[in-house]
């Protein structure tokens, strides 16, 4: 396997930066969330498009975010399976 033959400066201990991107990304989900309900509140009320495309955006944040915390969910699950298996790459057999 490639990564097995390390031959630059990266140590072997090296981490990810999962644990912050999940951190942002919950923090960008709720306010995107509370963002585009004041905005659809706001707009509900007053009746302008400026509104409309503010809850939007919001909307569409929220929804990056939330796509965002499935891969990183994914990503993690992925490490704890190759973790566990024994040092040995699923490839080789």
């Amino acid at each position: 396997m490639w990564l097995r033959d390390r031959t630059g400066t990266e140590p072997l201990t090296a981490r990810s930066p999962l644990r912050a991107r999940r951190v942002l990304s919950m923090v960008a989900l709720v306010l995107a969330v509370a963002a585009a309900v004041f905005f659809a509140i706001r707009a509900m009320s007053t009746g302008e498009e400026v509104w409309r495309w503010e809850a939007a955006i919001a909307a569409a944040v929220a929804v990056v975010a939330a796509v965002d915390l499935l891969v990183i969910r994914h990503r993690s699950s992925g490490r704890r399976s190759r973790s566990g298996s024994g040092g040995q790459d699923r490839y080789e057999q």
